[in-house]
C-alpha cells in the first residue's frame, strides 16, 4: 500500500515543480499539498474504503484547480496548462469513475457535488455526458433535470437542448411546480435574447429581421402555452406569475400591454383609449402582485418606472388624459417605494419624477425628505432634478431662496455650472457675474464653471477684456499645472481684437513655469503650431 501511495505522489512531482517554477505556488505551499494528498491517497488505498473519502479527494483536487485559476489571473500567466492542469483533471476523472463504479446510485445522488465536478473539470461535451448518466439513474429527481437544462443553456448556449430536457422532465414530473417555473423562466430569457438580437438586426438594417421577428413571436407563443399548461395541471396561485426575480415580473407585466383587444372596440378613438386603459390596469395588477411576492428594491423600481412611463405618454384622447392624470394609485406607489427604500437615490429620483408629472403640491417637501435620507455624497442626481424642477415651476426668487447648492463640496461643484446658467438666463449678465464672483472661491471648482463664464463674457455686445483676463487667471490658478489648452486659449485671446499681443510672451513664460510632466511637451508643440499659423 505504501509503495502505491509513494508512486502516485512521485507522479505528481512534475506538475508540482512547474507550479513552483512559474510562481503559481510557493515552496511551502507545494509541501503542504504533498502532505495533504499523501493522507488522501492512503485513505483510498485502504482495504475498506467509503465514498466520503473519494468525495473528499476529488473536492480537494477541484479546490486546487480553482486556486490555480485565481493565481493565473492574478499574475497574468496562461502557459503550461498541459503540464499543470491536465494531470489534475485526469486524476479527477479517473477517481470519479472509480467511485461511480463502486457506489453508482449513492454517489450520483450527491447532486451539488457532481455539478461542481462537471463545471470545474469537464469539457462541455463531458458535462452533458455526466448529466445524462446521472439522469439515467435518477430520473425521479426534478432538481437534477433543472441543473442539466441550465447547464445546456448557460454553459453550451443551447436553448434547444435545454428545452428538450425540460420536456423530458415533464414526462416524469407532469405536475411539478418547480420544473414548470424553471422551464418558463428559460423560455422568457430566450425570448429576451431573441428580442435583443432583433433590435441589433434592425439597427444594422439586415434582411434577417423578419425571420427573427417570426421566431421571437413563436417563442412568445411558446411561453404562453407553457404557462397555460401549468395553470391547467397545477392549481397553485403563486405560479400564475412565476418569478423570484424582478426581470420576470417586469416582463410578464408588460406582456399585458400587448394583449389584443376586441375588434369592434378598436374602431373608435374612445374605444382604443378604453382598451389601452384596461391593459395598463392589468399591467398594474401584475406589478402589485410582484411587489407583494418579491418586495425588493428592483421590483419596486420596475413598478415606479412603469408608472412614470405611463404618465409621460403623449395622447390626444381626453378620456385617456384624464384617466392617467387623476391617479392616486400612482402617487401612492411612488411614496410607498420611497418609504421602503428611503436611502436609495435611484428610487427617490424615479418617484420624484413621477410626482412632478402628477403635479403634486408637496414636491418641495419631498425633495427635502429625499436629501435628508440619502447619502449626501451620492445626492447629485437629486440636486440636479430639484434644480430643474425649481427653474421650470418656481419664480427666480423662490429658486434662489431654496438654496440649490449642496453642502457637500464635490456635489456642489457639479451643480455650479447649472446655477451660473440659471443666473444668466433669469437675471442677465450682471446676475451671472455676481453669481460667478460669489462662487469662484468655494472649492472644489470645475473647469466647466469657468469656461461657461468666459463664454458669457464673450457673448456680450462689448466684451470687457479685463473681465476675460480675470476669468483666465482664476481658472489657471485651479488647473494651470495640467491643462495646457487653457494657456493656449489665453494666448489666443490676447492675440485677438480685444487683446494685447505683447502679453503673449509673459503668458508663455508662465505656462512653461507652471505646467508639469507631459503637458509641457504638448504645450510646446501646440504653441509652435500656433506661431506658424497651423493651429
Amino acid at each position: 500500500m505504501a509503495e502505491i501511495v509513494q508512486q502516485r505522489i512521485e507522479d505528481r512531482i512534475p506538475e508540482l515543480e512547474q507550479l513552483e517554477r512559474v510562481g503559481l505556488f510557493t515552496k511551502k505551499e507545494v509541501k503542504s499539498i504533498i502532505k495533504r494528498v499523501t493522507a488522501l491517497e492512503y485513505k483510498l488505498t485502504r482495504l475498506i474504503v467509503n465514498k466520503e473519502d473519494f468525495i473528499a479527494y476529488i473536492q480537494y483536487e477541484i479546490n486546487v484547480l480553482e486556486l490555480i485559476k485565481k493565481r493565473r489571473a492574478h499574475i497574468h500567466y496562461q502557459f503550461k496548462r498541459e503540464e499543470i492542469e491536465y494531470p489534475i483533471i485526469h486524476r479527477i476523472n479517473s477517481t470519479f469513475r472509480r467511485a461511480t463504479n463502486k457506489w453508482k446510485v449513492l454517489l450520483y445522488s450527491q447532486h451539488s457535488y457532481s455539478y461542481i465536478y462537471a463545471q470545474c473539470c469537464a469539457t462541455k461535451g463531458q458535462i452533458s455526458k455526466v448529466f445524462s448518466s446521472m439522469l439515467a439513474i435518477h430520473p425521479d429527481k426534478p432538481a437534477l433535470w433543472i441543473m442539466a437544462a441550465k447547464s445546456e443553456l448557460e454553459d453550451r448556449n443551447s436553448s434547444e437542448s435545454a428545452r428538450h430536457l425540460f420536456l423530458r422532465s415533464l414526462r416524469f414530473h407532469p405536475n411539478n411546480q418547480k420544473v414548470y417555473q424553471e422551464y418558463f423562466r428559460m423560455e422568457l430569457l430566450h425570448s429576451e435574447k431573441l428580442r435583443k438580437q432583433q433590435k441589433d438586426l434592425e439597427k444594422a438594417e439586415m434582411d434577417l429581421v423578419s425571420v427573427k421577428q417570426s421566431e421571437c413571436k413563436q417563442k412568445c407563443k411558446s411561453n404562453t402555452y407553457i404557462h397555460r399548461g401549468f395553470v391547467f395541471r397545477v392549481s397553485v396561485p403563486a405560479f400564475f406569475i412565476p418569478s423570484r426575480d424582478s426581470f420576470t415580473w417586469d416582463f410578464m407585466a408588460k406582456r399585458e400591454l400587448e394583449a389584443p383587444g376586441a375588434g369592434e372596440e378598436l374602431q373608435t378613438a374612445k374605444g382604443r383609449a378604453s382598451d389601452i386603459n384596461r391593459r395598463e390596469e392589468r399591467c398594474c395588477q401584475v406589478y402589485e402582485e410582484g411587489v407583494k411576492s418579491l418586495n425588493s428594491e428592483s421590483m419596486w423600481t420596475c413598478y415606479v418606472a412603469f408608472c412614470l412611463e405611463r404618465l409621460k405618454r403623449k395622447t390626444n384622447v381626453q378620456e385617456l388624459k384624464e384617466k392617467v392624470s387623476d391617479s392616486p394609485l400612482t402617487a401612492s406607489v411612488a411614496m410607498t417605494a420611497t418609504r421602503r427604500y428611503s436611502q436609495s437615490v435611484s428610487m427617490w429620483s424615479l418617484s420624484l419624477q413621477t410626482l412632478i408629472q402628477l403635479g403634486s403640491g408637496d414636491i418641495g417637501k419631498h425633495f427635502q425628505d429625499a436629501l435628508t435620507n440619502v447619502n449626501p455624497k451620492e445626492s447629485l442626481p437629486l440636486w440636479q432634478l430639484q434644480f430643474q424642477w425649481s427653474t421650470d415651476n418656481q419664480s427666480p426668487e423662490e429658486t434662489e431662496a431654496r438654496g440649490l447648492l449642496s453642502a457637500v463640496a464635490a456635489v456642489a461643484m457639479e451643480t455650479k455650472e447649472s446655477y451660473l446658467d440659471w443666473s444668466y438666463s433669469t437675471g442677465g449678465y450682471k446676475k451671472a457675474r455676481k453669481t460667478f464672483t460669489s462662487l469662484q472661491e468655494n472649492r472644489p471648482l470645475s473647469k466647466a464653471f469657468f469656461t461657461r463664464m468666459i463664454q458669457i463674457e464673450k457673448e456680450q455686445e462689448t466684451p470687457k477684456m479685463h473681465n476675460l483676463r480675470d476669468c483666465y487667471e482664476r481658472v489657471l490658478q485651479e488647473f494651470g499645472t495640467t491643462d495646457d489648452d487653457l494657456w493656449l486659449q489665453y494666448i489666443q485671446e490676447e492675440l485677438g481684437p480685444l487683446g494685447q499681443p505683447e502679453n503673449c510672451g509673459k503668458i508663455h513664460w508662465r505656462a512653461m513655469k507652471f505646467l508639469e510632466g507631459e503637458s509641457v511637451e504638448r504645450f510646446t508643440s501646440k504653441y509652435t503650431l500656433l506661431q506658424t499659423g497651423h493651429l
